[in-house]
């Protein structure tokens, strides 16, 4: 008996708790109704890639083609160079950025903690927060052909450099511009990781005589080594993904050939082409390997770094 009133007691708690978080669930309401809408709902759009579409017969009006056009989309020479362009320009963004942020993160770990430390982490932080609007518009002045770094450089001698036109150049401009826009912020989670260190470490190794170096290197780097175990894994998920609004606002037809990724592909495919169902299997076809680089970067996370989402 005693059991079965502990049982009943227990219930109703839980009756009570799901009453009170009433007004919690209504609150994700909004949330969950523009995740609807916005992220679902536009699903539906994908059985373009099936079909000829034609926007005046809509989805249940255009004639069905299977798979043609994912062969169609397989055979084009522009894609297999929109992958190229951005796999080198995904990995060296990820590579560069999280090898800049390490050195960075350590040297502002080894300076004091004063106004001047906090005055740098905050420029260095403030251009993660400016829409690439901004800092496109703000590239494309300084590194016109009339631009600030060309007029130095024939104040030196040298002759002007058209960057943004130069399609062996552009890949770095764009991989240039990403790094001076978030490896500051991107520093965050290393120091944060770094404020865990025992002070005590370091006095004990600078007693034993261990130079600055020697205790960077045996003592802050193996304390954030999961974390960067960790952000490396997780960044195999956003290999396909090159910066779509970064290049569609620097980009031209001259760097094509080097500055189309996959996505401003299937953007100038689908809205400047109208060729909606091509677009929708090139998408179809990124997502799914997409899907499979994020799983298995979470798995790997999972497996390496002790990392899980649930």
């Amino acid at each position: 008996m005693r059991n079965v009133a502990l049982q009943v007691k227990k219930e109703g708690r839980g009756k009570l708790r799901s009453r009170g978080q009433g007004a919690l669930h209504l609150m994700l309401l909004p949330s969950v109704l523009l995740l609807l809408i916005f992220s679902y709902a536009p699903m539906l759009g994908l059985v373009m890639a099936f079909q000829n579409f034609v926007p005046a017969k809509g989805f249940f009006g255009s004639d069905w083609v299977a798979w043609a056009n994912f062969e169609y989309v397989f055979n084009l020479p522009g894609l297999w160079s929109a992958i190229g362009n951005t796999l080198v320009i995904s990995l060296s963004k990820i590579i560069l950025g999280q090898v800049l942020a390490i050195l960075l993160a350590l040297m502002l770990n080894e300076m004091r903690k004063n106004a001047f430390t906090k005055s740098i982490q905050t420029v260095i932080y403030l251009p993660h927060f400016l829409s690439w609007v901004i800092v496109g518009g703000i590239f494309l002045d300084v590194l016109s052909y009339d631009g600030v770094v060309n007029q130095i450089l024939q104040a030196l001698g040298k002759e002007p450099i058209y960057f943004m036109g130069n399609a062996s150049i552009f890949p770095a401009v764009v991989v240039g511009t990403h790094l001076w826009k978030e490896v500051g912020f991107a520093t965050i989670i290393y120091l944060a990781a770094l404020t865990n260190v025992d002070p005590g470490l370091y006095e004990s190794a600078a007693m034993d005589g261990a130079s600055r170096f020697r205790r960077i290197w045996h003592i802050s780097l193996p304390a954030i080594l999961p974390i960067i175990i960790l952000v490396s894994v997780l960044n195999i998920g956003t290999v396909l993904d090159g910066g779509f609004e970064q290049i569609l606002i620097m980009y031209n037809p001259m760097v094509y050939s080097t500055g189309d990724i996959i996505d401003t592909y299937i953007y100038r495919i689908g809205i400047e082409q109208t060729q909606y169902s091509i677009a929708a299997a090139v998408g179809i076809a990124k997502s799914a390997v997409s899907l499979l680089l994020v799983s298995s970067s979470y798995y790997a996370a999972h497996r390496f770094a002790g990392y899980r989402i649930f």
